[in-house]
């Protein structure tokens, strides 16, 4: 799985909260996408990161 955030990102912090070891929020708001290729045991937390984002920002592909 590959994750990306798109520019309807508002850096609410709900994809850091739920997945910190793959997003991390910068200091001007904008979501860095920590890893290339998401590990199997973190699937799932990217999904409801996904899910819980209130801008639909967060891209998944299989």
């Amino acid at each position: 799985m590959r994750v990306t955030v798109n520019d309807g990102c508002q850096g609410c912090g709900v994809c850091e909260a739920t997945a910190p070891e793959v997003f991390e929020i910068q200091d001007d708001g904008s979501v860095k996408v920590l890893v290339q290729v998401v590990p199997l045991e973190l699937e799932q937390a990217v999904r409801n990161a996904a899910h819980e984002c209130p801008t639909e920002a967060i891209e998944i592909s299989e």
